[in-house]
């Protein structure tokens, strides 16, 4: 079944995190229109070639016209109208870096996937559990609805007290006026209209009282869900999208937490009326002791002070600032480049669409800005939230902000007592309610997570690193001195946080034994990988790990990034071990036969790198462990891993050369682990094709492969391949030689 099919079957709650993935930068209509196509596409690929990318970006484009064409025949002006807005945005956007757009699709699809598992692995087991976060907003919604139940039996109470009051006020003028003229009434009927009229207003006395202590109770019910909203459910929110920024599980959607918003400010709004129409009652009827007239101010005050309470805290960044060039590093913004972030105000109320004009602020707060940079923001920087824009929220995106730093003259700017990447901004928000019914204005506001601004693209892994050490160690959105003096992490935060990094852009995390040699690294051995172990910040992005002339965090930087760009399939389909120590690494391959080989990252490069190690057996069956010279991003741009382990050669002098490479580790034939990775065979040059046929040019075809040249001693006679259940038996009663020799002897 389609990607895009199983995702329309999900419960809302994960639709609306499918939503968050999309906006203008890339629509979801074309993700719709073009399902079918854009999961036919290997994006991964395509994202890391420019050629590629720019021909799969006409492709799209070509997808659009063929699209419009069907809702011409369909006559439907108005996708025919959107299909052309879309097609112009994308040129706007994506003709000059259709890499980015590949990147976007790329992101996207592995978020849909990883919701999908979300779905599937939260689906309830057999016996009906259900998580306990679950339950809790369960809980929640009910609160909410027995809220608004509650309003609309307050408002069926109000309704039949005024029509109480109404026929008392007829049935006392009445008997006033008969009292006057007598009207032929005798003294026994009229003591009886009187006692008909007091009856009358004792029930109207005790339904008012009735109805002045249901809007009391209400409002202390509007009370105690907005205290879970300010206190609880909103800051969860922040913090679970603090985690989702650093690449941790996609933020539960805001929508809920709207849904929620808006329910209590609808109620506290009709609770506003439902005391106006009181006041209107008390006009025409009151008197002594009159519960309305003794408590219709407090509640009025009460009432306004909880929706200002409520509207005061409705202002969120839904989306924290991100360069559109780097979707994968919120938070990290340089100089001179654009980014953009979106702003949602929480209750969704039509009579706030269009009132709400927000201005971006930079550093607003910062008062000791002594040796800290300072910076101008430049584009629009003033938007007015609206509903048409943002799927039927009150939103709104800023798309074209840049910073410009201020150049101080005569003096270098940076000379604070924090490196450039440590530093630490803030991007705030203001703008202004009135509620007119009120008279008053509520300033609005809400600030984004701190960002770190740079001013070269090399800086983007420390910068990067100091959004992660942040967002793991503290909520505390105004905390801009936070490294002056950071905390350490304990080895169970970084670890997981470790894995994300990996997570967010494959389709595989870190598991526990590459996780364990990461923590002897950090830690040594000696630490014996204890969770609670910690970590300094200067000991995982400053100081050089293990003796080498690069710290940690750029060590594991430098293996994401030729992971990215060469090795993610071989790193999602697991064929690459990665971290391991190299005493793990021969206790690993030391019962394995030879030609055993396992993939793992160079420890001593910092830009990444991968190698190999392969066992074989000496005359004496001892075990011999080679390692290759670490692969790194230029030898793999020019051979893929693939192809160099299928054409990976040992020689020595007048020996033949000979692949070493058999099982990839634990028993997997090479071929059959990397077969799919290997060019596919070209079908024979025609014979007049002579552009395609380098025999008819006159040259003979080449193929790069990796030789290693080794001392005659160290090469090992050549033995064929057989299975590993195969040597385990052959080799209880002769040594590996023996077996070469036999092996050798067949063939002759």
């Amino acid at each position: 079944m389609a990607q895009w099919h199983q995702l329309q079957m999900l419960d809302c709650k994960y639709l609306e995190q499918v939503d968050q993935l999309y906006d203008d930068s890339f629509p979801m209509d074309i993700r719709q229109y073009l399902s079918r196509w854009i999961e036919s596409i290997d994006w991964d690929t395509v994202a890391f070639q420019d050629s590629l990318a720019t021909v799969r970006f006409h492709d799209l484009l070509a997808q659009l016209d063929d699209q419009h064409s069907r809702f011409a025949l369909e006559n439907n002006f108005l996708l025919q109208h959107n299909i052309r807005k879309i097609k112009r945005n994308l040129q706007d956007r994506f003709q000059e870096d259709p890499v980015h757009m590949a990147m976007i699709i790329s992101r996207n699809l592995k978020e849909e996937q990883k919701i999908l598992a979300n779905a599937k692995s939260a689906e309830p087991d057999s016996e009906g559990m259900v998580s306990a976060m679950v339950v809790e907003k369960q809980k929640l919604d009910n609160k909410v609805k027995e809220m608004k139940d509650r309003v609309q039996v307050a408002d069926q109470n109000i309704k039949n007290l005024e029509d109480l009051q109404d026929d008392y006020d007829f049935k006392f003028n009445t008997l006033k006026n008969r009292e006057n003229e007598m009207n032929g009434m005798t003294a026994k009927e009229l003591e009886k209209e009187k006692m008909v009229v007091g009856r009358m207003c004792f029930d109207l006395k005790a339904k008012r009282q009735d109805v002045v202590t249901q809007l009391t109770d209400l409002l202390n019910v509007a009370q105690a869900l907005l205290s879970d909203l300010i206190s609880e459910e909103l800051p969860e929110w922040k913090q679970r999208q603090q985690i989702a920024c650093i690449g941790g599980p996609p933020n539960a959607c805001v929508d809920q937490l709207q849904n929620w918003f808006t329910a209590v400010a609808e109620s506290l709004q009709q609770i506003r009326q439902h005391l106006n129409k009181l006041q209107e009652l008390e006009q025409k009827f009151t008197y002594d002791n009159d519960p309305i007239t003794q408590k219709k101010a407090f509640l009025e005050a009460r009432a306004l002070e909880l929706l200002k309470n409520l509207l005061s805290n409705s202002l969120v960044v839904e989306r924290q600032p991100c360069m559109p060039t780097h979707p994968q590093r919120p938070l990290v913004l340089k100089t001179g480049v654009q980014f953009t972030v979106k702003l949602r105000f929480l209750v969704k109320l039509q009579e706030f669409n269009y009132q709400l004009k927000v201005k971006a602020l930079f550093d607003k707060d910062v008062t000791e800005k002594k040796g800290f940079r300072k910076f101008n923001i430049l584009g629009t920087n003033t938007k007015v939230m609206n509903m048409e824009e943002s799927n039927g929220s009150l939103a709104a995106e800023f798309r074209h902000l840049q910073l410009k730093e201020q150049k101080v003259a005569g003096n270098r700017t940076n000379e604070g007592p924090l490196i450039v990447t440590e530093e630490l901004h803030s991007l705030s928000f203001e703008s202004e309610l009135q509620l007119n019914q009120s008279g008053l204005n509520i300033k609005l506001e809400a600030m984004s997570l701190p960002v770190v601004v740079i001013s070269n693209v090399c800086q983007l892994p420390s910068g990067w690193a100091s959004i992660l050490w942040y967002n793991m160690l503290t909520t505390e959105p105004k905390n801009l001195k936070f490294f002056l003096s950071p905390p350490a992490a304990k080895w169970s935060q970084l670890s997981e946080v470790l894995s994300w990094q990996f997570s967010s852009i494959t389709k595989r995390g870190l598991n526990q034994e590459q996780l364990n040699m990461l923590a002897d690294k950090l830690l040594g051995a000696k630490a014996q990988r204890n969770p609670e172990g910690l970590i300094p910040w200067t000991k995982f992005c400053k100081q050089s790990a293990n003796e080498k002339a690069f710290p940690f965090w750029l060590w594991i930087e430098g293996i994401l990034d030729v992971i990215k760009r060469h090795l993610l399939s071989l790193w999602n389909d697991g064929c690459i071990m990665g971290f391991i120590s190299k005493e793990r690494e021969k206790a690993l391959l030391s019962d394995k036969c030879p030609g055993t080989f396992l993939l793992r990252f160079s420890e001593s490069s910092r830009e990444g790198a991968i190698t190999f190690t392969w066992i074989e057996y000496d005359v004496h069956n001892k075990p011999l462990y080679h390692s290759v010279e670490p692969y790194t991003r230029k030898e793999l741009s020019a051979v893929s891993l693939p192809d160099i382990i299928r054409t990976y050669k040992v020689m020595a002098a007048e020996n033949i050369p000979e692949n070493p490479l058999r099982f990839l580790y634990p028993n997997i034939p090479k071929d059959k682990a990397f077969g799919k990775y290997y060019p596919k065979p070209t079908e024979a040059a025609e014979p007049m094709d002579v552009e395609n046929n380098p025999e008819r040019r006159g040259y003979m075809k080449t193929e790069l492969i990796s030789v290693s040249e080794v001392h005659p001693s160290r090469l090992q006679d050549n033995m064929l391949p057989m299975s590993p259940d195969e040597y385990k038996v052959l080799s209880q009663y002769v040594s590996p030689r023996d077996i070469d020799a036999v092996m050798s002897a067949d063939l002759e």
